[in-house]
C-alpha cells in the first residue's frame, strides 16, 4: 500500500487521486535554483477534472518538497475550482548511498 493510501488510512480521509491532473509536460526541476523561474515553467500545468472537490477542505500530499513552487501551481488550481481551503503536506526521505 503506498505512502497516500497508509496516512489516508491512518487518518481516517477518503483520497481522490484522479482529481488533479498534469495538463503539460514540464521540464525536471531539481538543476532549477531561482523560484520564480519554477513557478513560470509549472504555471498552468495543472488542472482539476470535475467538481468532486469544490468547496471542500483539501489535504495536498507530496512525496517532496523543495521550493514549494509545485504545491503552489497545484494550489492554484484548486483555488481556481473553489477548494474552500488547501492544506499541503510532503513527507521527505532522504537517500543514503
Amino acid at each position: 500500500m503506498e505512502i497516500t493510501q497508509r496516512l489516508a488510512k491512518e487518518l481516517d480521509l477518503p483520497v481522490d487521486a484522479t482529481s488533479v491532473l498534469k495538463t503539460r509536460a514540464t521540464p525536471q526541476l531539481k538543476g532549477v535554483d531561482d523560484y520564480s523561474k519554477k513557478r513560470e515553467l509549472l504555471a498552468g500545468a495543472f488542472s482539476i477534472q470535475g467538481t468532486a472537490l469544490k468547496g471542500l477542505r483539501v489535504l495536498l500530499f507530496d512525496d517532496l518538497f523543495q521550493s514549494g513552487a509545485t504545491m503552489t501551481a497545484v494550489t492554484k488550481a484548486l483555488n481556481d475550482i473553489g477548494v474552500s481551503a488547501v492544506f499541503a503536506l510532503a513527507l521527505t526521505r532522504t537517500r543514503s548511498k
